[in-house]
Order: C-alpha cells, then sequence, then structure tokens
C-alpha cells in the first residue's frame, strides 16, 4: 500500500510541476465543484443574493448535512464568500473567481479571427 501511495505523491509532484503547481490544483477545484449538479444549483439561488444555509436547504429540499458538504466544496474551491450576522452565516457567490473562470474558458477558445 504504500508503494502506491509513494506513486502517487510522486505522480503530484509531476502534475503540479507541468501544469502550474497549485494554481492547477485551485482552477481543478473549482472544475469539481461546477460539475456537481447540487453546488450549480446552489450557485444559481445565490445569484440574487446572500443566503443562509438553511434557506438553501430549504429550497433545495436538501438535509441540512448536505447542505453543509456541499457549501463547504464550494468554499474551498473559492467560488463562495461567507459572513456571519448573529447565529447566521450567510453566504454569496464570489464573482470575481467566477469572471477569472469565464476569461479562462473563454482563452481555451484561441483566437476565432484568424
Amino acid at each position: 500500500m504504500q508503494f502506491f501511495a509513494v506513486r502517487a505523491t510522486i505522480y503530484l509532484k509531476i502534475v503540479l510541476n507541468r501544469y502550474g503547481g497549485l494554481e492547477f490544483l485551485s482552477m481543478q477545484r473549482k472544475l469539481e465543484a461546477l460539475s456537481n449538479p447540487v453546488s450549480r444549483a446552489i450557485m444559481t439561488l445565490l445569484k440574487d443574493g446572500k443566503l443562509s444555509a438553511g434557506e438553501i436547504a430549504k429550497a433545495l429540499k436538501m438535509t441540512p448535512a448536505a447542505t453543509s458538504y456541499h457549501l463547504s466544496k464550494l468554499k474551498k474551491a473559492d467560488l463562495l464568500y461567507e459572513s456571519r450576522y448573529k447565529n447566521f452565516i450567510y453566504y454569496e457567490l464570489n464573482l470575481s473567481i467566477l469572471d477569472e473562470l469565464v476569461v479562462w474558458l473563454t482563452s481555451l477558445k484561441g483566437d476565432s479571427s484568424g
């Protein structure tokens, strides 16, 4: 088992060196979060403004645990901000990160004028 862990570590170092280090991991987290339909549903809810976890759970008919899991993934991907007011935590979209993603995805299309 330890052999596979060593190989995985070596492979990860190679990938990080080849594809831009931590920036690659950061982009991977964002794309993984966006690939999840529940996470996208949460982001769609948040496009109109801040919501608490309870409001999100109620709107999507999810358990608090499931909501917390998806919010955690979105926060780790830097796609959400959280702010506290009294006993509540409110979530909102991190629009600057979304703008960066749009620019990056658009750059993949290349120059279509030539």
